[in-house]
């Protein structure tokens, strides 16, 4: 890997996000939790090649402490000392990050608070969706085409599971072995405000309340949730209502839909106008378009068919063009940082690669910011 292929100008945003309050505060704590034995590497440093490896987009610890010996000015940053991390170090230091994950979301979390702080309406509208993640192991069955059935315990990666995920672009639909990531994303800002992973056996709606209790705990006010069809359920819609939260949300064509259900009234002189919602009442007001009708307006209840902001308004159709922002920070955070391609194993591991890939974003955003 030639030296002079390595931007500058991410050594200098290296320096910044080590200098931040932020992650400093996650050095210290990281720093203190030390008790015994010997001192081994700054933990500085430690934090230096984790970031790195966000930030360059790279796979391997082997390749990122390669990256780091090779790149003067990258090696200045991360280890001023000259004392080079090695890579039997960093998978250590994994175990000491998973061992300490409470700490590692403190950080998130007081990133997400600056830069709340900084931007009110971040949280505002949020969109919902997950993103496959295959696994750096064979899930295969069976041993060979015929052969005997598998053991558990030849899985390299066990806590991985089978799942479907749909086609994009050229890549066809089907089965794979692997994670999901589940993510709440601000529509307006495309930043990450909580997520989450799972094996991918595991449906997208059973994390969705999860998501927004997270997000609710960081402090966002969410006004609305964006989510796609596959999430139209009617307990989906009671989730955010409970939260005074608005679902946009498409209709599936079930027997209720079919029926037209999901319509606004109508009568002999066409259907009839949206004219407002009362949150208090849970419902939307419909006014007759000629005003001859005996009842000129009608209240209609809020439910799965019939929400506050109605399906046949400007405003929804806005407000769902902004789903795309979660695929577009899936697709950031799989091509141009280092989520993908996995080369760990176990869904801790998975995890805690999706916390550090996430929390070098939000390092960036809030350097920009």
């Amino acid at each position: 890997m030639a030296s002079s292929n390595v931007s500058c100008s991410a050594v200098s945003t290296l320096a910044a996000l080590l200098d931040s309050p932020q992650i400093s505060a996650l050095i210290a704590e990281l720093d203190a939790s030390r008790w015994t034995g010997r001192p081994g590497y700054p933990i500085r440093s430690m934090v230096g090649i984790a970031l790195a490896k966000s930030l360059y987009a790279i796979p391997t610890w082997t390749k990122v402490v390669a990256l780091v010996k090779e790149h003067e000015n990258l090696s200045e940053v991360i280890a001023p000392d000259g004392d080079i991390p090695s890579v039997f170090a960093c998978y250590r230091f994994t175990k000491k990050l998973i061992d300490n994950k409470d700490m590692v979301d403190k950080c998130i979390e007081s990133h997400l608070s600056s830069l709340r702080e900084k931007n009110p309406d971040i949280g505002k509208n949020v969109a919902i969706d997950a993103s496959d993640m295959p696994a750096y192991a064979n899930g295969q069955k069976y041993v060979s085409n015929g052969g005997r059935e598998r053991d558990i315990k030849e899985y390299s990666d066990p806590d991985a599971s089978w799942g479907h995920r749909s086609a994009v672009s050229t890549r066809k639909g089907g089965g794979f072995y692997g994670y999901r990531l589940h993510a709440a994303v601000c529509a307006d800002t495309e930043l990450p405000l909580a997520w989450k992973v799972s094996t991918a056996k595991s449906h997208e709606v059973n994390h969705v309340e999860d998501l927004l209790n997270t997000s609710k705990k960081r402090g966002f006010e969410i006004s609305t949730c964006i989510l796609d069809k596959g999430y139209d359920t009617v307990s989906m819609h009671s989730l955010c209502i409970d939260r005074d939260i608005d679902p946009i949300i498409p209709l599936k064509n079930t027997p209720a839909v079919a029926k037209g259900g999901g319509n606004p009234p109508a009568c002999e002189h066409g259907e009839w106008s949206f004219a407002g919602a009362d949150r208090k009442r849970g419902a939307t007001k419909w006014r007759c378009p000629t005003g001859e009708c005996a009842t000129k307006s009608t209240w209609i209840s809020t439910d799965r068919l019939h929400s506050l902001i109605p399906r046949t308004t400007e405003r929804w159709k806005a407000l769902y063009k902004k789903r795309s922002a979660v695929e577009r920070v899936f697709g950031r955070l799989k091509h141009q940082w280092s989520l993908l391609p996995l080369r760990i194993r176990g869904i801790e591991k998975v995890q805690l690669h999706a916390d550090l890939t996430i929390l070098t974003k939000l390092s960036c955003a809030l350097l920009k910011a």
